[in-house]
């Protein structure tokens, strides 16, 4: 006969407190209203050059085009970060970590990159994720997401500085010697946390992952890179000679954009830095408005992303919970 459990433990409230529903609520408040000022922004600055564009042949696709090409860069992009995540052996849901990932995206629009490390530290922890392994995979992303967008930004050495481009080679082989050995990333990044007084153990990832993480990197940067590229075609620029422009310039610039964190999403700087290259291959009035457009369309595929993260998380449905452990000596 199987002994008599004793009385249940009482169980904690599992419910967040009227306080912290209030602190969420008015962080989501904040957000939409960041977000809406970003696009109404986007607008006002590219309203005028997106439907001229659109009226040109094939402007209507071309921009479609545009569009679909920056949302799939995004999705490579959390791909990239989600590897980090995951490397601890989390068991976090795609749905779930896609989420985590778009809504750090649209918190850039508020200034200061704080916010989305907070947004990303606070939704992990809401699917099992240590506020450690977030912080590192933060700091791990950005790392690698900077360094390969330097490196991608080297393909307009040669539109911009001619024969001359030779002398970037070094920054190439440097590059390809940070994917062979990737574990000074790792170290890089815990160096850095241990200055800020965290834990520094969860910011050692796998050379396996370090490497994954890159290679969805570059294809991100590859990828997002032809948005703009629609764009300068339609505006008349030289297809060939404009593809790596627009790749590695649109790389460079995001970085700058980054690193001016006190600007919301860089404004003002990545499109400062986006122009010099641009310029090399069609007029500077044509340049300034497909730099204008390309910040429209960054925006509306990053709100449009995130939307669509959030309904396919909401479709997943609530973290499937534990089935409880069977008492020993039960029959």
């Amino acid at each position: 006969m199987a002994p008599e459990a004793g009385p249940a433990a009482p169980q904690a409230d599992a419910r967040p407190s009227r306080r912290a529903r209030l602190l969420r609520t008015a962080a989501a408040l904040v957000l939409i209203a960041a977000t809406c000022f970003a696009v109404g922004g986007s607008l006002r600055g590219a309203g005028t050059e997106m439907a001229e564009a659109a009226g040109r042949p094939g402007g209507v696709l071309l921009l479609i085009a545009a569009l679909l090409a920056n949302a799939a860069g995004l999705v490579l992009s959390m791909l990239s970060w989600r590897v980090l995540v995951v490397d601890g052996g989390s068991t976090a849901r795609t749905s779930d970590t896609a989420r985590i990932f778009f809504i750090g995206v649209i918190s850039k629009f508020v200034p200061g990159r704080i916010w989305g490390v907070l947004a990303h530290i606070q939704l992990g922890k809401a699917v099992g994720i240590a506020p450690e392994r977030m912080i590192a995979a933060f700091g791990l992303g950005l790392v690698i997401g900077m360094t390969t967008g330097a490196a991608a930004g080297l393909l307009v050495a040669p539109a911009v500085f001619g024969a001359g481009a030779w002398v970037f080679a070094p920054l190439v082989l440097l590059a390809a010697a940070a994917v062979a050995r990737p574990g000074w990333v790792g170290r890089l990044v815990a160096w850095t946390m241990r200055l800020a007084r965290r834990p520094d153990g969860a910011a050692e990832g796998s050379p396996r992952a370090l490497r994954l993480s890159i290679g969805w990197a570059c294809a991100s940067w590859a990828v997002s890179g032809l948005h703009l590229w629609a764009i300068v075609v339609l505006l008349g620029a030289p297809p060939l000679l404009s593809l790596p422009v627009c790749v590695g310039g649109f790389a460079l610039a995001t970085v700058a954009g980054s690193l001016a964190f006190v600007l919301p999403d860089g404004w003002g700087a990545r499109e400062l830095v986006l122009l010099a290259p641009l310029g090399a291959v069609m007029p500077l009035s044509a340049a300034t408005a497909a730099v204008i457009a390309s910040r429209l369309v960054c925006v509306l595929s990053e709100v449009a992303a995130t939307g669509a993260a959030l309904a396919w998380a909401r479709a997943a449905g609530p973290l499937p919970t534990p089935r409880p452990a069977l008492q020993e000596g039960a029959a």
